[in-house]
């Protein structure tokens, strides 16, 4: 009985894959049921004139007349299956069960379509009563079943269907990408992350203002960091490093461009500025009626600059180990300016990119971690990769002698820059 009404429910949504494929995705196919129908209008003038030669009784005519159009009926909604139908489908859905991706009832995603898009495949599937987050979770198994490397998933409007984009070939991705000027985006204010399987990847501070990065040892992970704030110099944006190991892995050249702090007594004045600059641009944008930054320079004229503030290991700024009852007071002090800037920073051009190694659940605090909307993690082992990204996908889908290879929370995965440190040129005039 379960099979018979799986069997309908299957039949259902493939004739409906099918409309859409000859109705949005390939027109020319719609010569298909057409040429179906004009053959069966033809077979069905021919049957009738010969059974009106042949007998004289006009109910067997219509009898034979609605058979043939019953028949016909039938036929093309098995065409419009059959069209909906992708080039081994079965062979797909039996992978997804042997890979263990299954709802309760044991049974695999209905593949209902696969068309291309660039240099990427789109696999559309039924989404057969399994909730995205379990797509989400489980993107291993489904890229281990399509024998491919899976750039992000997408659930429909409806949320009956999931879209998988795969990468047509995943050694198209290249080890080391040297950086160029002209990879940085033109848009205010955008940062250009890495390429990805589908082309730049890129961050639009303006809408996701706060990113965490994370990654183990020789990931690139500093790197990447490196190249977002060379970024935010070269688009005039007013750089904050926090580094408390001294600024040892930070060129002259970035203390010459940035603002350097090495400690947590330094940083707290840094962050009352900060949060005191904050409450003047709410004051000026009431004054001017502009919900943010970018709407407020248009109005004004004015170009008020953003800010960037960047940990290189924030674990260290909210580790109390060892530390004496004032100085846990200063700790606190800088996680309630930090989770101002976190919630409110956005509209006012303050930004926080976060960066750690260190495998902690409790890393940071809360109220800090729910705004950081863009998690990049690099290669780390499934520990960290949790803590990073809510899922074990970086230590699934980096291999360990890749570097500079990142995946993100929304499941895109992508190659960062290699620049040095000479490339930091805020004349212009950089390579």
């Amino acid at each position: 009985m379960k099979k018979d009404i799986r069997r309908k429910y299957e039949r259902s949504r493939r004739f409906w894959a099918g409309i859409r494929e000859i109705t949005v995705y390939h027109y020319a196919k719609l010569l298909i049921p057409l040429t179906y129908l004009l053959v069966l209008f033809l077979v069905w003038k021919i049957c009738i004139s010969a059974f009106s030669v042949l007998s004289k009784n006009e109910i067997v005519v219509k009898s034979v007349s609605f058979s043939l159009l019953f028949v016909g009926i039938v036929g093309l909604v098995e065409v419009v299956v059959i069209l909906g139908t992708p080039r081994k489908a079965q062979t797909t859905q039996n992978a997804l069960v042997e890979a263990g991706f299954t709802n309760a009832l044991h049974s695999p995603p209905l593949l209902l379509s696969v068309r291309k898009a660039g240099s990427r495949h789109i696999y559309e599937f039924d989404a057969n009563n399994t909730p995205f987050s379990r797509w989400e979770q489980e993107r291993a198994k489904i890229a281990a079943a399509l024998h491919s490397t899976i750039d992000h998933l997408e659930p429909s409007t409806d949320g009956r269907r999931v879209l998988v984009y795969v990468a047509v070939a995943y050694a198209a991705l290249p080890s080391k990408i040297d950086w160029k000027a002209e990879y940085i985006p033109k848009e205010d204010f955008v940062l250009a992350l890495g390429m990805g399987l589908s082309g730049l990847e890129t961050v639009d501070l303006s809408t996701t203002p706060h990113l965490l990065l994370g990654g183990g040892t020789g990931s690139g992970k500093s790197i990447l960091l490196k190249s977002l704030l060379m970024q935010s110099c070269l688009k005039g944006a007013t750089v904050i490093i926090a580094d408390f190991k001294g600024g040892v892995d930070f060129s002259p050249i970035w203390h010459d461009n940035c603002q350097m702090v090495f400690d947590t007594q330094t940083l707290l004045p840094v962050l009352a500025d900060l949060t005191a600059e904050l409450e003047h641009r709410r004051t000026l944008f009431v004054a001017a009626g502009t919900p943010n930054i970018a709407k407020y320079n248009q109005v004004t004229g004015e170009q008020l600059t953003r800010y960037i503030l960047a940990f290189d290991e924030v674990a260290e700024v909210f580790d109390m180990s060892g530390l004496d009852k004032s100085e846990k007071d200063v700790v606190a002090q800088i996680t309630r300016h930090l989770s101002l800037i976190a919630r409110q920073g956005r509209a006012f051009g303050l930004h926080l990119l976060l960066s750690t190694q260190r495998p902690s659940a409790d890393l940071i605090p809360g109220q800090i971690r729910t705004n950081l909307s863009l998690r990049i993690c690099g290669r780390a082992d499934e520990i960290l990769s949790k803590i990073i990204l809510d899922s074990s996908a970086a230590a699934e889908q980096i291999q360990l002698n890749e570097q500079g290879r990142f995946v993100t929370n929304t499941g895109r995965i992508f190659q960062g820059f290699w620049f040095d440190d000479s490339m930091l040129d805020t004349s212009g005039n950089h390579a």
